[in-house]
């Protein structure tokens, strides 16, 4: 089950199936898919994203599935990944609070996240070598883009679960926070990014896809930061902010599009 709630500029997007540890089936996929368009719809400036209960999300509910006529590609290839492409490229600043387990497609939610906060005593890791199965939804990239091919072979063999704690430590998220503080604390910076310069932020969320993505040296970088800041300059917000730093004053961003 998926809620949604949209108030004041923000959208919080809820997996709401604590019995089941938040572990997706195909209807969830297709709600979660819907709820970003909903909040896309509504204008929303900035979305967090949280599971109810001990976990995220568990990965996948696997409670029915018989392996013999599993459609993997169908599931993950035309279900699954779509789904983590379309949170990725949502157009405001988007936010996890996870806390317990974050497993499989669980996992791929947080990497398609842009900014995510965990419990410190989460569990983050690959347990699929006691069901025969892999890592899937992005995991094998982020272990080895932030832990390195030893650390991250180290978790897929083994099944061992790193804490939150240990797994910011390492670089994988952002924040590690006492269990008690993750919600409140997210909401809070997600609110604060709500009332901030949304298209100065989605500049520097397209360069970070793009760095990551194609690789690009750092004159390239900078080539591509200039011409974001040029389009910046057109933008009610990058003039609204000048103005209130002359005038020393608090900027009272609204978001907007590129003014005609």
């Amino acid at each position: 089950m998926i809620d949604l709630d949209i108030s004041d500029g923000l959208a919080q997007v809820v997996l709401n199936a604590p019995s089941r540890l938040n572990a997706v089936n195909d209807g969830d996929l297709r709600d979660l898919g819907a709820a970003y368009d909903e909040a896309e719809r509504a204008g929303v400036r900035a979305l967090v994203l949280r599971g109810e209960g001990r976990a995220f999300c568990a990965g996948r509910d696997i409670s029915g599935v018989d392996p013999r006529d599993d459609d993997v590609i169908g599931y993950l290839g035309g279900k699954v990944t779509p789904l983590l492409k379309r949170m990725a490229a949502f157009p405001a600043p988007t936010f996890a609070a996870a806390q317990g387990a974050s497993l499989g497609v669980g996992l791929g939610l947080l990497i398609a996240t842009d900014v995510v906060y965990v419990a410190e005593d989460a569990k983050i890791g690959s347990p699929f070598a006691a069901l025969g199965a892999t890592l899937d939804s992005g995991g094998h990239w982020l272990f080895l883009e932030r832990l390195g091919a030893h650390k991250a072979l180290d978790l897929i063999y083994t099944g061992r679960l790193m804490t939150g704690a240990e797994a910011v430590e390492s670089g994988l998220f952002s924040r590690a926070l006492p269990a008690d503080e993750l919600v409140s604390t997210t909401v809070e910076v997600a609110r604060k990014a709500a009332v901030g310069a949304t298209e100065a932020f989605l500049a520097s969320k397209r360069l970070i896809q793009r760095l990551r993505d194609e690789r690009l040296a750092l004159w390239e970088s900078v080539d591509l930061e200039n011409a974001a800041q040029a389009a910046l300059c057109d933008t009610d917000d990058y003039r609204e902010g000048f103005a209130a730093f002359q005038e020393k004053r608090k900027p009272s961003f609204t978001g907007g599009r590129p003014a005609a």
